[in-house]
């Protein structure tokens, strides 16, 4: 595990484009779970919610996935102190393989066999198992996995299962209560309740994805796991922590179900994930550059370099523009545009608003797929 402040995967061991939705139906809504009420006598109390009717109503849908590798096991070399030893008395000890597991969470997202995790968590496994709430386990198939997004998706043969509904992370705000359901250490179907810390934060892995930060308790196991709202809908898949020790220490993050959800059926329908480029380089904007630039809010994603020949380049975008919104959809950040082109079709166009010279244009691009990613 790393420590001193990394980021942290925890189980052992990041655009996209859109697609159609999933085949099957998506299970209605669940209903708003119950309150707890004020205790008898106190005025103004704040009402807690209680989690009992989500823990019922959502944990069947969440699994236990364990990943086994096969670890080749180095032959005693002759400079070994007890090489003579064993070659006299009981023979070189047998090399071969040894299995090593990890274990993590998952839950279903279709009634086929369908089930969602963390890449990392099934990532150079030989053979991947799930096993559901009622203690029956069936040997399951990598239909694909994105270490871009850290989204795998994973088949089982069954039918008839319970899934999840998938809620709208937009909708979410800071302070509101969110509970994870996983197998931290392997303990199924443990229950942590927290708050939502912030949205969209950034990590250093290059990913772009929005994380969801909260302070709900992450441990090892809890990796691909559900995070849901009071309402018992999915926002969000439990998948790294911070730490400075390597253990769980106030903050955790989830991939927005949004963004995994549109993974999984790229990875369902094809396999891979197919994402947009157009080639430039970007740089948050600040106070200063805003204002030195005139522009009235620090919005926007600034151009630092354009690929000579690619395709913002043909299209006509200058080292110093500001693209403040693409096909219509605003750019707040540079990990706004980055998502927004990552999930634009290759071979499709896209349409610019371009901050320049103290004006706005708009520019057409012609977008390619990016290489080498996922």
């Amino acid at each position: 595990m790393l420590v001193a402040l990394a980021v942290l995967a925890c189980a052992g061991a990041g655009g996209c484009s859109r697609s159609e939705p999933p085949a099957a139906p998506a299970p209605p809504p669940p209903a708003p779970l119950s309150q707890s009420a004020p205790s008898a006598g106190s005025s103004g109390a704040v009402e807690l919610p209680r989690f009992v009717d989500l823990v019922k109503q959502q944990g069947g849908a969440v699994v236990n996935i364990s990943a086994v590798r096969a670890l080749a096991r180095p032959p005693v070399p002759p400079d070994h102190p007890l090489y003579e030893f064993f070659r006299r008395f009981g023979g070189l000890p047998d090399t071969g393989e040894a299995d090593i597991g990890s274990v993590g969470s998952g839950f279903v997202i279709r009634a086929d066999g369908y089930v969602l995790t963390n890449a990392h968590v099934i990532d150079g496994a030989d053979a991947v198992r799930v096993r559901l709430t009622n203690k029956r386990e069936y040997p399951a198939k990598v239909i694909g996995a994105d270490p871009y997004t850290d989204v795998a998706l994973l088949k089982i043969d069954a039918s008839g299962l319970q899934t999840v509904h998938a809620g709208d992370p937009a909708r979410m705000e800071p302070g509101e209560w969110v509970a994870a359901i996983g197998s931290p250490f392997g303990f199924d179907n443990s229950v942590t309740v927290g708050v939502v810390s912030a949205k969209g934060r950034l990590l250093p892995n290059g990913s772009y994805v929005p994380f969801i930060q909260t302070d709900v308790a992450v441990n090892p196991g809890n990796s691909g796991g559900p995070l849901f709202d009071t309402r018992g809908n999915v926002i969000g898949i439990n998948s790294q922590i911070y730490s400075q020790t390597g253990g769980y220490m106030g903050i955790s993050f989830a991939i927005p179900i949004n963004i995994a959800m549109d993974i999984s059926e790229q990875l369902r329908q094809h396999g891979r994930v197919v994402r947009g480029r157009i080639g430039v380089q970007l740089q948050e904007l600040t106070y200063q550059l805003a204002e030195t630039l005139d522009l009235a809010e620090i919005q926007g994603a600034l151009v630092t370099a354009v690929e000579r020949g690619g395709p913002a380049h043909r299209g006509g975008i200058r080292p110093g523009d500001v693209i403040l919104s693409l096909d219509g959809q605003t750019v707040a950040t540079t990990a706004d545009l980055a998502r927004l082109i990552g999930s634009a079709r290759p071979g499709s166009t896209v349409t610019a608003e371009v901050w320049r010279n103290g004006a706005k244009s708009s520019v057409k691009i012609d977008v390619d797929e990016q290489r080498g990613m996922g």
